[in-house]
């Protein structure tokens, strides 16, 4: 695509350079959950939800509620980690799915320490601090429509926890788990202020507190016998484990920039562009069916939804840049716990039994449809 256009290799390059910020911040994230690893948070978290064995429905905001605040920090890793702590349970495998897609899908939509928040910002060239309210919005809002459903599914449907006796939370895991929440928003608070301060990317922003933190909590602790471990586990097993990642999103950023600007991504702007001037409600609704039919056949959403993010501007088609980023991040959790194809839907299927259809479709299928229904209203509430 880029020798048809003319660009060649200057624009394979280029299109590599664009992605690269992004590489950065997946590949030094992972460090930021090595403090909470010697702090012992997730045993607190363990406990908590064991505390809640006996209360479906609160066990079910446990869960949800864990992945919201675990997940921007350590990314598909916070399913996999509930996941171990609930394995003896032996929990239906509809209420799992439901619970990690939903924890986790919500929190793609606000937390910048996400690819799918930075990029789209990135591209938008929007201030993550002019969009996080709105953002931490539609997560809620998508937490909320989540636990009402189960709470109307779970009158059906019976959860037992015999055999597992009631524990009581102690005040140490109440102050651990106090500890996690302040630590999770000083961390977001740090990198608003950071960014308000110098104007820098969020996406530099975040890579650089990645590396920061732990060094800092080394020196801060004198703990570096401590850390040095899970320094070494880092370069010699997180890294190599994101190569299939890395791979990803740099043949899908580069897809993305080779479509920019092609007669194929021009006809689709200037049809959106059309559709948006007669209902913002039909151009959101084509937004989403795009992306969903396109992500539904293998492809990933950074390479159909970057490519949309740097092909439409907010000015032709009548709405705010907040707007449209706020539809396209919406779009962008809706098609990763549709799509069978996802890494979520991937993991959460083989970690619940289950099909990646029945994950994505048959169990969350009614919450996906009434998140893009109120998500689309509220998007247009700000519009």
């Amino acid at each position: 695509m880029e020798f048809s256009k003319g660009a060649g290799f200057h624009g394979v390059s280029e299109g590599v350079l664009l992605i690269l910020p992004l590489l950065c911040l997946v590949t030094l994230s992972p460090m930021l959950s090595m403090p909470l690893k010697l702090n012992g948070y997730f045993q607190s978290v363990e406990s908590f939800l064991q505390n809640l064995l006996h209360h479906p429905r609160k066990l079910f905001f446990g869960i949800t509620s864990s992945l919201f605040i675990l997940s921007p920090i350590l990314n598909l890793g916070s399913i996999r980690i509930v996941s171990e702590f609930l394995e003896s349970l032996k929990l239906p495998s509809e209420m799992s799915a439901k619970s990690y897609l939903i924890g986790f899908s919500s929190a793609l939509m606000w937390s910048p320490y996400f690819a799918s928040v930075s990029l789209i910002l990135y591209y938008l060239n929007m201030p993550v601090g002019r969009y996080i309210i709105y953002g931490m919005g539609l997560s809620i809002l998508s937490l909320l429509i989540g636990n009402l459903l189960f709470y109307l599914w779970s009158r059906n449907h019976t959860v037992s926890a015999e055999g597992f006796p009631q524990k009581q939370l102690d005040k140490t895991h109440k102050w651990q788990l106090l500890k996690l929440v302040l630590f999770v928003m000083i961390l977001m608070s740090s990198s608003l202020a950071i960014e308000y301060v110098t104007k820098w990317s969020m996406v530099i922003i975040v890579s650089m507190i990645s590396v920061i933190l732990p060094l800092m909590w080394g020196v801060l602790t004198k703990s570096w016998r401590k850390l040095n471990p899970l320094l070494k586990g880092y370069r010699d097993q997180s890294v190599p484990m994101l190569n299939n990642e890395i791979m990803l999103f740099m043949s899908a950023g580069v897809l993305a920039h080779a479509l920019q600007g092609t007669t194929f991504a021009n006809k689709i702007s200037e049809l959106l562009i059309v559709i948006a001037e007669q209902s913002f409600l039909l151009f959101a609704m084509a937004i989403m069916a795009l992306v969903l039919l396109v992500t539904y056949i293998g492809i990933h959403q950074i390479a159909v939804i970057a490519a949309l993010a740097m092909q439409l501007n907010a000015d032709e088609l009548g709405i705010s840049t907040l707007s449209l980023a706020m539809l396209l991040l919406l779009t962008w959790s809706i098609s990763a716990a549709l799509s069978p194809f996802s890494g979520l839907n991937l993991m959460v299927s083989r970690l619940v039994g289950m099909t990646g259809v029945q994950t994505g479709l048959r169990t969350n299928g009614v919450h996906l449809l009434v998140l893009a229904i109120l998500g689309i209203s509220f998007v247009m509430m700000v519009k």
